[in-house]
């Protein structure tokens, strides 16, 4: 950039691309703290080095808690957005902060450490889907994988959205405690777990509903499953909590 001088657009681009590609680590304050903090610096004429008073942030943003704006601020911190010169002694005064544009190199061993595990069983779980799938007269669209650019159909992008929910179902049917706790709760045995897994990755499915992250899944299958079977009662008999085969939802 000519002159040092920070770009706006180039400054919100970097922080939104992070977010779409780091989803579980930025929560609305993040945003809502960034966006403002850029906005600052614009009033004051793109200043390279300039004054963050929390109290301002905290009457801007809507904050009422100074410890959530701390850790908000030193996350932002942590991921690289922002730069801090001078810490300031408390809530009262103020950091003396810079802005930076480079946080990719920053992130990039993280990135690639953080889907190592995950990019295996999409990638390959993508283009089985690929292989096996009819030809469909949608627009293409461009889905990126690290390293890897695939081009896919609408069906193609809908199965692949899924494959994280089929991972968080698989990973909390590795815990037998809550295995035990999900029967106990709904009155059916450990064994009819899966099947209701299953049936739970179906709806996702057809909503194209990614969940990102276990906690997230295993909420939401906890306050769906209740209703689904006492639907099953009764169209199954109230002895019978299996899933319904090829029941609309």
């Amino acid at each position: 950039m000519a002159e040092n001088k920070l770009d706006y657009f180039k400054l919100m681009r970097n922080f939104w691309d992070f977010a779409f590609e780091n989803p579980e680590l930025i929560k609305p304050n993040h945003c809502a703290l960034y966006a403002f903090t850029v906005e600052h610096c614009n009033r004051l004429g793109w200043k390279l080095k300039f004054g963050l008073p929390a109290s301002m942030v905290l009457d801007a943003i809507g904050l009422k808690s100074y410890s959530v704006y701390k850790k908000t601020f030193d996350d932002l911190v942590e991921f690289g957005f922002i730069e801090v010169l001078q810490y300031s002694r408390n809530q009262h005064s103020s950091n003396i902060i810079a802005l930076k544009e480079n946080y990719k190199a920053h992130y990039k061993a993280y990135n690639k450490a953080n889907v190592k595990h995950d990019r295996t069983t999409l990638e390959s779980t993508l283009q089985s889907t690929l292989e096996s799938t009819v030809s469909i007269d949608k627009p293409i669209t461009s889905y990126l994988l690290p390293d890897k650019t695939i081009k896919t159909g609408e069906e193609e992008i809908k199965k692949f959205s899924i494959s994280k929910n089929e991972i968080f179902g698989k990973e909390l049917l590795e815990g037998q405690i809550w295995i035990e706790t999900i029967s106990m709760q709904n009155r059916i045995t450990p064994e009819e777990v899966p099947k209701w897994i299953d049936e739970f990755n179906k709806k996702l499915i057809t909503e194209i509903d990614t969940k990102i992250s276990k906690k997230e899944y295993a909420s939401h299958f906890s306050r769906w499953l209740p209703s689904e079977i006492l639907k099953s009662k009764n169209k199954n008999g109230k002895s019978n909590t299996e899933p319904s085969l090829n029941r609309n939802r």
